[in-house]
């Protein structure tokens, strides 16, 4: 209900277009980070294990993980950064331009390119690097604990049985993940909102509305509706890509643990050198 009732208020009083404003920033923005972030970890993990070898990279997987999903995120925001920007402002002022090119196009003539495109990019990557790497760390724990739960390794199960257990780590690894998200998901809403904490220098705006908005609020305001969301969305996302390394015969890397094998870990043909 704390989920549907607002955006059934907002299409009422601004009819069912309002729902859609920036939607088409919002597609072209994530379809980039996904891209670049679900490739960038499953390549920066492969070559990081290649290095530390099959033993040494099952003892720290946590900080592989970790590492790989920071670095492919930073890259991943840097594309991120302006299509966010202008979704945020097409929400927040619908008359500001028609479409996502009117929307840019104004935006850098009236801003410039850095303060226009980029005034939420601090704050963006500290809400989407904590948030990838709880997501991808959470995820492959999980699956990994599924995993052995079923006494099964991943090359072990069919191709639907693996969708499975990526949804549902997915599931853990998206609730996770939003709530350690949450307080900076919050203020990057309202620092690329024009005026929103005064002027100044990006940081001290930052500032300004985490003093105004206080912990509580940035912690717990659409907590709930936000762990639904995210928890499904990322679920999906992992149900997604598993099924398209399925689709073009990829094996997916998983770590492995040496006792456990009499070979290395063979690794996914789509990153081999």
């Amino acid at each position: 209900r704390a989920l549907f009732l607002p955006m059934y208020s907002h299409g009422k009083e601004e009819g069912a277009k309002a729902l859609l404003t920036g939607l088409g920033a919002t597609a072209a923005g994530y379809f980039v980070q996904g891209w670049f972030k679900f490739g960038g970890v499953e390549l920066f993990k492969i070559k990081m294990a290649d290095r530390m070898g099959v033993e040494r990279s099952w003892r720290y997987r946590n900080t592989i993980y970790l590492c790989a999903a920071a670095a492919a995120e930073t890259i991943a925001d840097i594309f991120l950064c302006p299509l966010e920007a202008c979704r945020i402002r097409a929400v927040s002022q619908p008359d500001f331009g028609k479409n996502l090119g009117e929307v840019a196009g104004r935006l850098l003539r009236e801003e410039g390119a850095i303060q226009g495109f980029y005034a939420g990019f601090a704050p963006m990557l500290f809400k989407q690097v904590p948030y990838t790497m709880a997501k991808f760390l959470v995820q492959g724990r999980c699956a990994e604990g599924i995993y052995n739960s079923i006494g099964k390794t991943p090359e072990e199960l069919s191709n639907p049985a693996n969708i499975c257990v990526a949804l549902s780590s997915g599931v853990v690894a998206g609730v996770a993940a939003a709530i350690v998200s949450h307080p900076a998901d919050t203020l990057l809403s309202k620092v690329n909102k024009k005026g929103a904490g005064g002027d100044g220098a990006v940081m001290q705006r930052v500032a300004n509305i985490a003093r105004e908005e206080g912990f509580k609020k940035l912690m717990f305001t659409g907590l709930g509706a936000r762990c639904v969301m995210i928890g499904t969305l990322t679920a999906l996302q992992f149900g997604i890509y598993d099924s398209v390394l399925q689709a073009f015969n990829i094996t997916k890397f998983h770590f492995h643990d040496p006792a456990l094998i009499s070979q290395p870990t063979k690794k996914s043909s789509y990153f081999d050198e």
